[in-house]
């Protein structure tokens, strides 16, 4: 039977710590070969909601599935269907909200624990979001940090966030009059944003700082100018081909010249040693994300084994072994 798992489910079993160890382990398997992972497509009806779909295959782990999510205007709604690679049994459906912002913000984790100065103390956010959140807890847990200055439109909101994360983190957490203000001088920084225009301006980075852009996943959108993404020396991306079809920072910028595209590097090579993340503590450092299934698919697998470990989900019975397979309904 396959394990139904609610959101509260995947709350009580997903910390930052194993979400992190899962992503930079789904980094590791694609860069060995034992992962597959096929970009993000949308289905689209003018005027109407978005569906959206990504599928991954995670042969160490033993698990294949796809992230599905539809957009509207009153909110998103995620699920992931999971299923076994041996069997082809589908072994569980996760309602993935909440594992989406863990491992968004868990690749930003491993991301800066990869790119990021050791010494880095000071971040900039801008964005007060759900995603948000996750992005400074990831931050945290790899780095020591000192001040977290954050930027949002929404100034109760932002109070209520610098609240709610100065509590979490024990660090100290202050509002930025604007977005250079939370920038400037920082050692790391987060746009976690919905914004088509630009948020940052290369002019406002320090050398050594290194940037999370995590928001702009749309060809027309973007949350770093023309500069910014001009004076990073290392760019990485969780996918270069999906970056060419979703990540407007750098495709308003690179625009289909295949050269300025050879220097984004993929996170999977640098783990593995194959292409170089800082080499200098002055460099200017880019993870832009997107969010690749692989990085669910791997989540998922951790999350469904400690549900049956823990004796946690709901069983559901389908495809009932009298009429599993095609042959027998006479397909």
């Amino acid at each position: 039977m396959a394990l139904l798992l609610t959101e509260s489910d995947v709350r009580g079993l997903l910390t930052m710590p194993a979400a992190i160890a899962a992503v930079e382990e789904s980094f590791r398997r694609l860069a060995d070969g034992n992962a597959i992972v096929h970009s993000r497509e949308r289905l689209h009806i003018p005027g109407k909601s978005y569906l959206h779909y990504m599928a991954a295959a995670d042969a160490t782990g033993g698990y294949m599935g796809l992230k599905i999510y539809s957009s509207a205007k009153d909110g998103l709604r995620f699920i992931v269907p999971l299923f076994n690679v041996l069997t082809g049994d589908l072994a569980a459906v996760i309602e993935a909200d909440f594992l989406g912002q863990m491992r968004t913000g868990a690749a930003s984790g491993v991301a800066t624990r990869w790119m990021a100065r050791e010494d880095s103390r000071v971040v900039g956010i801008i964005g007060t979001g759900l995603q948000a959140r996750t992005q400074l807890e990831a931050i945290a847990a790899v780095r020591e940090l000192g001040e977290v200055r954050v930027c949002g439109r929404d100034a109760n909101r932002r109070e209520k966030f610098v609240a709610e994360m100065a509590a979490q983190l024990k660090v100290t957490v202050r509002s930025a009059a604007n977005a250079e203000e939370a920038v400037r001088d920082a050692d790391i920084v987060i746009t976690s944003t919905t914004s088509t225009n630009p948020v940052v301006e290369g002019r406002w980075l320090k050398k050594g700082t290194h940037i999370n852009a995590i928001g702009a996943n749309f060809p027309q959108k973007r949350e770093l100018d023309a500069e910014a993404v001009e004076r990073c020396d290392v760019i990485a991306v969780d996918s270069r081909e999906q970056s060419k079809l979703e990540s407007g920072d750098l495709i308003q910028v690179f625009g289909q010249d295949d050269k300025r595209w050879s220097r984004v590097e993929e996170m999977a090579d640098i783990l593995a040693g194959k292409a170089p993340g800082r080499t200098n503590p002055g460099q200017i450092t880019l993870f832009k994300s997107n969010g690749i299934a692989i990085e669910d698919i791997v989540v998922a697998g951790q999350i469904y084994e400690l549900a049956r470990e823990r004796k946690i989900g709901q069983e559901i019975p389908m495809w009932e072994k009298d009429a599993r397979f095609g042959e027998a309904r006479g397909a």
